[in-house]
């Protein structure tokens, strides 16, 4: 039936750093999706290759220390350059199973230059073609020191059977404007990543679908001490001050009328699945339409630019 979405929300851990492990874990979890029939299977924020922890434990902020220097470049290394093509294999997954996908990545964009990296939310739709990729807007905290600021390119929604899904990365979640400029554009079924804990989506997941009435679904990456492979650079430096738990998950649904469909789950790892039924959409934008009927755009107007920036402009 077209007005049902069968979702997986997949709370995982990444191979941490480990760009060619970490997609094997996501490609085994995209197929147990499509063997539970889901159609759109979520991931968390920066999942590939994962989240910068070590800024917290390190003296992130030290001007020119090596140990910063050189996680940070081994980071830029594990990050996904898609015009190499590194996402063929989930986009093959996506064509040949009918399954959308949301994927957090840390991504070499090339058209930057290829040296920095954006925390991007990149949507893959049921033919395997890649829709968009949304670079945050503004990396938070001390993700300014390995995150580049994105742009508006990615502020874009796609038709789901009869929903029409958009997504943000993390704290964008909290900016009233972004979140307006999805809305503007139909969106009805609200995609939030996570790095990790309730902390995060327990408050927000249930306002965002209470201001837009619509469905909203938070997904979280999980992070045990435990999960840092042997490899990691600088491994006891950052062992040394972090806790048990870095990130226990929180992946949770609400409701159009802003209740809990899944309340958040933590410290469980693996794919949680429910079925949403559009028709309850229709049913709470009676009385509130943030941009349609309870608006007035006559008086407040967002105006977003979606231009793809860039350094430089070539006229050949």
């Amino acid at each position: 039936m077209e007005n049902l979405l069968k979702v997986a929300l997949a709370q995982i851990s990444p191979v941490w750093l480990n760009k060619k492990a970490t997609l094997v874990k996501i490609e085994k979890t995209i197929l147990e999706a499509s063997t539970n029939k889901a159609e759109l299977v979520v991931f968390g924020e920066a999942l590939l290759p994962g989240y910068p922890f070590w800024l917290a434990l390190t003296n992130g902020a030290a001007w020119d220390l090596k140990v910063n220097k050189e996680i940070h470049a081994h980071y830029v290394r594990n990050a996904v350059q898609i015009e190499a093509g590194e996402l063929d294999s989930i986009c093959l997954l996506a064509r040949e199973h009918k399954i959308a996908i949301y994927l957090g990545i840390m991504e070499r964009a090339k058209d930057r230059g290829g040296h920095s990296i954006y925390c991007s939310l990149v949507y893959i739709n049921a033919l395997g073609e890649i829709k968009s990729v949304h670079r945050k807007l503004q990396p938070t905290y001390d993700e300014r020191l390995t995150w580049a600021p994105g742009d508006g390119n990615g502020l874009q929604v796609h038709p789901l059977k009869q929903f029409t899904v958009g997504g943000l990365n993390c704290w964008e979640n909290w900016m009233p404007l972004p979140r307006a400029a999805l809305y503007g554009q139909g969106e009805n079924l609200h995609i939030a990543v996570w790095p990790g804990n309730e902390c995060n989506t327990k408050d927000i997941t249930r306002f965002i679908a209470r201001e837009s009435r619509s469905f909203v679904i938070s997904v979280s990456s999980l992070m045990k001490k435990e999960d840092f492979p042997k490899d990691t650079p600088y491994l006891n430096e950052i062992l040394e001050k972090a806790p048990e738990v870095l990130a226990d998950g929180g992946s949770c649904i609400a409701g159009p009328d802003g209740e809990w469909i899944l309340e958040p789950v933590v410290n469980k790892e693996g794919l949680i699945y429910q079925t949403l039924d559009f028709n309850r959409v229709y049913g709470e934008r009676q009385n509130f339409d943030p941009v349609g009927h309870y608006s007035r755009p006559d008086v407040t107007k967002l105006y977003v630019n979606r231009e793809r920036q860039s350094t430089v402009e070539f006229k050949d």
